[in-house]
């Protein structure tokens, strides 16, 4: 095969060089277009993986499980449940109760370093023969360890002291610490705490939560102030722009997990059922339920 010439001059060489970068760049956008359609199979793999999972998740409840009652259970899960108690039950002959060797246990642990240490009394009689132990040689003790936590009533005295202008004579007292208003008696973080977690993690109503913190803690609460203690938390989170990230987060999310609790989404409505009339009478005053996008706690 004959050699291709060889430029000699420098239009030649300019015109080498822009062919090339022709090339190179036809090159570089068929690799972009490459690398878009590769990253989106990826993504689409994804969003189907995890759709899979889902669906094989709710293939597999049943009424032991879920809400879903055992009248509504798919075909068979009546079959599968025995099926898996029976096996469950069955234990081959050699084999002991509870864990088996290297199974990792999940039992308390030792505190090398307890707050307080006790000796217990020692043993009076031998518990095999009932013999007297006194004056019988000691050995290494065994030990016993319990945790345990202690509720203290705890109430704290601020001074909040005041001081005259020598200019215009005006008194200005100190301002007490966030959350504590002068002259007058609140409750503290440890206590609101306690509310915030009971209401709203736990959803106990502010009655009941009242009621636990009095028997648990000793400290006699009203209901009225369980709820301005979530209340609170709530008015916080707003002005934080709690809502506004949520639900961005969960606008980013192709599959967002939830419970079967029902919720109001801004801007939607539940659909009505078929053959029913469209009433146009305010939701609210005809259910009594909240509006859709209304925030409640």
């Amino acid at each position: 095969m004959p050699d291709e010439p060889v430029p000699d001059d420098a239009a030649g060489l300019r015109a080498a060089n822009a062919g090339l970068r022709s090339v190179v760049e036809a090159k570089d956008a068929e690799i972009v277009l490459l690398r878009g359609g590769l990253e989106a199979a990826l993504d689409r793999e994804r969003r189907l993986e995890l759709r899979l999972a889902e669906l094989e998740r709710r293939l597999g409840m049943d009424s032991t499980d879920s809400g879903t009652p055992s009248s509504k259970e798919r075909t068979g899960a009546k079959e599968a449940r025995r099926a898996r108690q029976q096996s469950e039950r069955e234990r081959s002959k050699d084999r002991r109760r509870g864990g088996q060797p290297g199974h990792q246990g999940k039992g308390l642990e030792r505190d090398p370093d307890p707050g307080e240490k006790k000796d217990a009394p020692p043993p009076a009689e031998c518990r095999s023969c009932r013999a007297s132990l006194d004056g019988a040689g000691a050995v290494e003790p065994r030990w016993a360890q319990v945790i345990d936590v202690e509720f203290v009533r705890k109430v704290t005295g601020w001074a909040l002291p005041g001081l005259v202008c020598p200019c215009c004579g005006t008194v200005t007292f100190a301002g007490p610490p966030p959350g504590l208003h002068a002259g007058s008696v609140s409750y503290g973080p440890a206590l609101n705490a306690a509310a915030v977690l009971l209401t709203c993690y736990g959803n106990v109503p502010p009655e009941r939560a009242a009621q636990v913190i009095g028997m648990l803690l000793g400290v006699e609460v009203s209901a009225g102030w369980v709820d301005k203690a979530a209340a609170r938390v709530n008015a916080q989170l707003g002005r934080a722009g709690f809502d506004e990230a949520m639900t961005a987060a969960l606008a980013a999310e192709s599959v967002p997990a939830a419970d079967e609790t029902p919720v109001n989404v801004p801007g939607k409505a539940a659909p009505a059922p078929a053959g029913e009339e469209k009433d146009e009478a305010d939701p609210e005053e005809r259910t009594g339920r909240p509006r859709p996008g209304r925030r409640t706690c």
